[in-house]
């Protein structure tokens, strides 16, 4: 499911109070009267057969004796009568509920399901949706609905809260009540049993009274569900997230409060970065960043000037920045000058750029505006301490002006307490931010700058690789197979390399030899020098136990090595089954840099992609960062932009840069193998040798297993580019390729638009769109495969021009799927038309959607008619220049999606 009858839930005509109660301090007592308090418009129905009345208001003895059927019903009842109350709600037609009961996750007699289980199954009959259970509920200050048992009542606001956590749901509507902070919708998952993420992701995305989405997360259940809806979520509006469990010990704690399966912390970054959240640590920054991002121009770059009038402050907020993901803005010589006619001559000349303790309100106006015309700068923080020669108040409504004439950026720290309580005053009224102390100034410019990347990610377009591979799947998976049938789950180092190599990934020449006669055989063959190399599946790291011997001149060094590797291994290594030898070709690469490349399986959001500084010391070094599959080149580069040894690939002195492009081709390499090949457990490409010349992988191990039968596609938290969906199909004499868009497409698709008639922007468009910015043009070629599509058509090559597209929106329900298709005038008459409404249409029947609705013009007559064709019937509303075509596909066996 996703947001069906969450309306129910979030926006009910009324409630009914299952468990109610007279007895104070009982949640069943607090939740009638929290109801009341809201002043919830719909009736309000107590449910409990001790009491006549509760709270003044009517109780009935049963649910069946209710006068009307409950929108949404608040349970809180012991835990064994849930699933038996859910049945009876269910049957009588209510949509949702909230569970604040407790202890479903127990046994029933049987002991064959928990009460949980049997909960869920009462539910889904009637598609009645379940918030819980062991939750806080929920509130919705607008429609006057509290459904919690919360202490303190919720003001009404543009901000929706979800969170796992029940005690810091009752924690943060205390501490924002005392800072006047309202909400939309503050919602108790508790433990989502049904409703999770996902869902209210979905529903808050789009909805019109939230312009900020908060997230406590402790651990996501469904990775892909979420992963869809936060992403969908934040190309509306700022996601900022709490991620619980950052340190082992906290993960546990969160593991065994909510009964999930954490995942590393370093993944749960790398997911909430791709899905475009923010990330902060602390509930003050959670709404520190709220107020940033409401109230700041979104600074164009990460360069950051500080204005203040004490060194010693600006230095601290110095500090900080260095310690994020900002920098410190190089003054021009222009700002210096024109500073220094304002700036007495004692002032820093530099950034931060310190205006002297007796600065006045001029003084702050005049470098203010100086420092805003520099381009150098792309946000400025103004600071002040207070002093006796000069008031907080009049510096801060400096500021406050000089900031009304323009557009740039301006963070402000007015350090003290009820000094310059005044003058925080002022700019909260001015809409200004400003922050306690340094480093929570500095900490906010880094969300401003973590923001704008992370949006950026979602919406920039990808070059083209510079190479196009077509790795030999059939090759690399019967390599993995054997070794799958033969039991073993460790793959060998040839074996591995074999699979690389399918992938067209540069490998050193590596054969596998049984004594030191064979390998002084391949030595000769290869010749010399030469690596040699223990082979053995008990062995993980070959040159821990001295496996490992290089430069070898000689067919008396191969031999000589071979003794000595096996009397180490004897040693330290005794219940290790030997089974032969590696010998390779001796690498040559002075001066390239060793990095490591892998996968491993993240137990909650799958598949992930390894990249950091290689080595014998990877471990020590701990040099590495991670990110999601699928990857493109721009996502490659940001992962390797990620690590510290991103700057030593970069050049320095007599070191050249290394081969970017042949690099980032790798990774993606490395995140194709990870999408076509569900055995592949874990990889370790260590050393991969990089330098000017491009790549060599000169060891490798791989881990395989069988791959779990109901694994499917949804082993990866985003899905992939369908490959399977590509199809060539005939037209009136010449072949063409349809196949689903990609965010590379971006730059042929604006040329498509170019080539579009004016009528065909307008049939399309229903109106007269000269051009499309790249903000919107991202959106049509940077689709979740997940839950839209659009298929183009293309040269049957797969290159060059887009000839068409057709593409539909789905909801998150995948009940209704919107279409919408245009050709180019220069195409139409061949039926490129007819085959890309064909294809659409199979694809919906395909996935479940149970119809297609399109909006037309009236005068479109071969739109129309080709709709027909299809068996599209035509409502016709009244009024109005277009009609709506609507083809049933699925009514009667449309599928829900968990």
């Amino acid at each position: 499911m996703s947001i069906r009858n969450l309306d129910s839930l979030f926006a009910p005509n009324s409630v009914a109070v299952i468990g109610a109660s007279t007895r104070p301090g009982t949640v069943g007592n607090v939740v009638v009267h929290n109801l009341l308090d809201g002043d919830f418009a719909g009736p309000i129905m107590p449910v409990n057969p001790k009491y006549d009345s509760v709270a003044g208001v009517l109780c009935y003895r049963k649910i069946g004796a209710l006068p009307v059927t409950p929108e949404l019903a608040v349970v809180c009842t012991p835990a064994p009568t849930v699933p038996g109350i859910i049945a009876e709600l269910g049957a009588m037609g209510t949509k949702a509920a909230v569970v604040l009961s407790a202890g479903l996750n127990i046994e029933t007699r049987s002991g064959t399901r928990t009460l949980r289980d049997v909960m869920l199954q009462a539910a889904q009959p009637h598609l009645l949706r379940v918030l819980g259970h062991n939750c806080v509920g929920l509130v919705v200050p607008g429609a006057g609905l509290n459904a919690s048992f919360a202490h303190t009542t919720v003001k009404p606001g543009t901000i929706a809260f979800v969170s796992q956590s029940g005690a810091l749901c009752t924690a943060v509507l205390d501490w924002a009540s005392t800072r006047d902070i309202g909400f939309s919708h503050f919602v108790s998952l508790g433990n989502s049993d049904d409703v999770d993420f996902g869902d209210v992701l979905d529903y808050l995305g789009s909805d019109p009274h939230t312009q900020t989405i908060l997230l406590y997360i402790e651990s996501v259940g469904d990775a892909r569900k979420f992963m869809s809806a936060a992403r969908a979520a934040s190309r509306n509006k700022p996601v900022v997230a709490i991620k619980a469990g950052r340190r082992p010990e906290g993960a546990a704690a969160a593991a065994s409060h909510t009964g999930a399966m954490m995942g590393s912390d370093v993944v749960y970054d790398a997911a909430l970065r791709r899905a475009g959240i923010l990330r902060v640590h602390t509930t003050e920054e959670l709404f520190d960043a709220v107020e940033t991002l409401a109230r700041v121009t979104m600074p164009r770059g990460d360069r950051l000037a500080i204005l203040t009038n004490g060194g010693g402050p600006g230095v601290m907020a110095a500090d900080c920045l260095s310690d994020g993901p900002g920098r410190l803005a190089q003054l021009s010589e222009e700002t210096i000058a024109a500073l220094d006619g304002v700036l007495p001559s004692t002032w820093s000349r530099r950034n931060p750029i310190d205006i002297i303790g007796d600065a006045g309100h001029d003084r702050y106006a005049e470098a203010l505006k100086i420092v805003q015309d520099d381009p150098a700068a792309d946000c400025v923080l103004v600071m002040h301490a207070p002093t006796a020669v000069a008031s907080a108040g009049q510096a801060a409504e400096a500021v406050i002006e000089v900031q009304r004439e323009s557009h740039k950026s301006v963070l402000t720290c007015w350090l003290g307490g009820q000094a310059v309580a005044d003058a925080r005053g002022r700019f909260a009224e001015a809409g200004i931010p400003s922050y306690a102390t340094p480093d929570q100034a500095v900490s906010a410019f880094s969300h401003l700058i973590e923001f704008r990347q992370n949006r950026k990610m979602l919406m920039e377009t990808p070059p083209s690789a510079p190479e196009e591979f077509t790795p030999v799947v059939a090759t690399a998976r019967a390599v993995i197979e054997m070794a799958i049938a033969q039991g073993r789950e460790v793959m060998t180092e040839p074996e591995t390399k074999a699979v690389l190599a399918a992938y067209g990934i540069p490998v050193v020449e590596t054969h596998t030899a049984r004594n030191a006669d064979e390998a002084v055989r391949y030595a000769e063959e290869i010749g010399y020098p030469v690596a040699l190399k223990i082979l053995s599946r008990d062995i993980t790291h070959k040159s821990s136990v001295g496996g490992v011997a290089l430069d070898l001149e000689s067919a008396d060094d191969v031999h000589g090595a071979v003794q000595a590797i096996q009397e180490r291994c004897r040693r330290l290594a005794p219940d290790a089954h030997i089974e032969g030898f590696t010998v390779q070709q001796m690498a040559r690469r002075p001066g390239a840099h060793e990095l490591i490349v892998g996968t491993a399986c993240d137990p909650v959001f799958g598949p992930v992609i390894l990249f950091g500084h290689g080595g014998t010391g990877v471990e020590v070094i701990a040099d590495r960062a991670v990110a999601l599959p699928p990857l493109n080149m721009n996502l490659a580069e940001r992962l390797i932009g990620q690590t510290r040894v991103n700057a030593l690939l970069e050049g320095y002195r007599d070191r050249p840069a290394v081969d970017r492009d042949a690099l980032r081709l790798t990774l993606l390499k490395v995140s194709q193998m990870v999408v076509d090949l569900p055995e592949l457990v874990e990889l370790d490409i260590n050393p991969l040798f990089t330098d000017e010349h491009g790549v060599l992988a000169l060891d490798a191990r791989m881990r395989v297993a069988p791959p779990a039968a109901a694994d499917g596609a949804r082993r990866l938290a985003i899905r992939p580019y369908p490959k399977g969906l590509e199809e060539v199909v005939e037209l009136k004499g010449r072949k063409v390729l349809l196949r689903p868009i990609r965010p590379e497409d971006e730059p042929a698709h604006q040329e498509f638009f170019r080539q579009l008639s004016p009528d065909d922007i307008r049939f399309r468009f229903f109106g007269l769109v000269r051009s499309l910015p790249h903000s919107e043009m991202a959106r049509f070629t940077q689709i979740d495969y997940d839950r839209d599509m659009a298929f183009i058509a293309v040269p049957e090559d797969g290159t060059g021009e887009t000839l068409g597209v057709v593409r539909i929106a789905t909801d998150p329900n995948n009940q209704r799927a919107e279409y919408a298709i245009i050709v180019r005038s220069d195409q139409k008459g061949q039926g490129l038309g007819t085959a890309l409404l064909d294809k659409i249409i199979r694809y919906c029947k395909a996935r479940g959607t149970e119809m297609i609705v399109g909006q037309v013009l009236r005068e479109n007559h071969p739109m129309l008619s080709m709709a027909e064709h299809f068996g599209f019937r035509v409502r016709t509303p009244p009024g109005g220049d277009a009609v709506e075509v609507v083809l049933e596909l699925n009514p009667a066996t449309a599928t829900e999606e968990n």
